[in-house]
């Protein structure tokens, strides 16, 4: 039987057709199609699409082995697993259409999400793993984020062109094109092919999100590398050169392309607002940069007895709650490490995406009185590290796996594997500190101290990102003091480290152990404040209010 796509009738005040392109999606454990925050971010709006009923539909490509298993060696040390992923719930469509990669055709299948599957607004995951294709084009939707640049590439217009012309195949008018981060940057090129090479129309329809508040992190490229990949369709590299604005340049910057044939586009926080605008403000010819800050969905991420506890002013019902959690969690801990936490005593969770200016080591910077703050025997502390270092950036595992080593003879220390979305909920859900300490300003938004403050998790973070946005220090969070950013960063190092030790020795374990009552209530005011604030049906309303108008 054919394929027919026949979506929910939208609401009236979200009629607007648009598409949301994202290398990745988190959208429940069961579907391994994400790395990190840029993926529960796109989860999230999926979710939240869903529930405001928003003319909305998601792209993105089927990863044939995910992103990749967090295992271990025998010597405790993290191992990244690569097991073929099988998803019966993923609806064949029976589309298999051609595109041009590397002057060739590649052929694509398209799988759908239906949104009573998990609660999305319908999606779509490309493919190019079919037996119609050479091995080279299979890989190319093999993994998240290959490492090969070409194969990057080529992802790329798996995604963008390969998105674009999906949607025409359905028949699917779409008003409005969003590029989440710039990894499906040719379906700028596809849109101006497709409308006469008029960049005006472009800028019509395309909307960009941008991510990455430095410039090493936005990706580029060598023309000759896109040139010869098809990176253009068939636009001539010299009129790419004309309206993208890079003359006789020998690379071609994603974000900085994007923002030039978008309309308008969002940086994800205030503080990256600024940010943003200081990194290409200056260029010619880039659209306007507004603020809409990350978020999370609530009906997937908060615990539905500890929001009723903090409804119904019950206390007594959300600490028993808070507890059994935490027990929850310390079975995880037992289970991978041995180790047996107590849930009488203040648990402290750094975990997301294991990348170097996360610092996931700051707490350890000055070990010894790291140790003797963690073994107090009248107020001790837990402590619980957990990520996913890209698996070839060897500086984040070799991290990850010197926190294992220098913490392994702490029986109140576990670094767990396995990050992903139930890992994920449940350190939020089981922490009573949910600590973040990025190197200030190169955290855009981040959103995990979102999720742990609706589960009863105080953020303890710098200042950088949506924090500014939100915590109050004492009221309903805890701020580290962040250094002179013009400092060298060993210094920043070392200085941040202090604060943070100084601010959990002289303020939160003091209020955990002696006062807490006042801790509870930092507790329940922080969840009173994170929704609907930083719930994604505000993130997703603002979406069609401010960048799809």
């Amino acid at each position: 039987m054919a394929f027919t796509f026949k979506p929910y009738t939208p609401a009236a005040k979200y009629k607007t057709a648009a598409a949301y392109f994202s290398m990745e999606f988190a959208v429940d454990q069961a579907l391994k199609t994400y790395s990190g925050g840029l993926g529960f971010l796109a989860g999230s709006h999926m979710r939240s699409g869903y529930e405001l009923k928003q003319n909305l539909v998601g792209i993105s490509i089927l990863w044939s082995f995910g992103y990749y298993d967090q295992g271990r060696n025998e010597d405790q040390s993290m191992r990244a697993d690569f097991r073929h992923k099988h998803y019966s719930f993923l609806e064949d469509t029976g589309l298999v259409f051609p595109i041009t990669i590397h002057g060739a055709d590649v052929h694509v299948k398209a799988l759908y999400l239906a949104p009573e599957v998990f609660g999305t607004v319908p999606m779509f995951f490309l493919t190019t793993d079919i037996a119609e294709n050479d091995h080279l084009s299979r890989t190319i939707s093999h993994h998240l984020y290959d490492p090969d640049a070409a194969a990057r590439v080529a992802q790329s217009i798996l995604l963008g062109v390969g998105g674009g012309k999906l949607l025409d195949l359905l028949g699917r008018h779409t008003d409005v094109y969003h590029l989440n981060e710039g990894h499906g940057l040719p379906l700028a090129f596809y849109l101006y092919e497709k409308h006469g090479r008029d960049l005006a129309e472009v800028q019509k329809r395309l909307v960009f999100t941008t991510h990455t508040p430095e410039l090493a992190g936005n990706e580029e490229r060598p023309m000759k590398l896109l040139t010869d990949m098809s990176f253009f369709g068939a636009v001539p590299a010299d009129e790419i050169r004309r309206v993208a604005r890079i003359g006789d340049g020998d690379s071609l910057n994603y974000t900085l392309t994007a923002l030039r044939f978008a309309r308008k586009a969002n940086a994800v926080s205030k503080v990256h607002g600024i940010v943003s605008l200081e990194m290409w403000g200056h260029y010619e010819g880039i659209c306007p940069i507004i603020p809409i800050t990350n978020s999370q969905n609530g009906t997937y991420w908060r615990d539905p007895q500890l929001a009723d506890a903090l409804k119904g002013k019950d206390d007594a019902a959300l600490l028993a709650r808070k507890q059994e959690l935490k027990k929850d969690l310390f079975k995880i801990v037992a289970d991978q490490t041995g180790n047996i936490f107590d849930p009488e005593v203040l648990t402290v969770v750094w975990a997301r995406r294991f990348a170097g200016y996360k610092r996931a080591d700051l707490i350890l910077h000055h070990f010894d009185r790291f140790v003797q703050l963690a073994n107090d025997i009248q107020r001790p502390i837990q402590m619980i590290w957990a990520g996913k270092p890209y698996p070839k950036d060897y500086g984040a595992v070799a991290l990850f796996n010197e926190i294992i080593k220098r913490t392994a003879h702490l029986k109140n220390c576990a670094v767990l594997t396995g990050y992903e979305l139930d890992l994920s909920a449940a350190l939020k859900k089981g922490s009573d500190i949910w600590l973040n300490t990025p190197r200030f300003p190169r955290e855009a938004s981040g959103t995990s101290g979102m999720t742990a403050a609706m589960n009863a998790s105080v953020n303890l973070s710098i200042a950088d990102g949506w924090i500014p946005e939100f915590c109050r220090h004492g009221e309903n969070g805890f701020l580290i003091a962040h250094a002179d950013e013009t400092r060298p960063d060993a210094v920043k190092d070392d200085q941040e480290a202090t604060a943070l030790l100084d601010v959990l020795e002289y303020t939160v374990v003091p209020m955990y152990y002696d006062q807490p009552k006042n801790f509870l209530k930092v507790v329940k005011t922080a969840m009173k404040e994170v929704e609907p604030a930083f719930e994604s049906g505000r993130m997703a309303k603002e979406y069609y209010e401010q960048l799809y108008k």
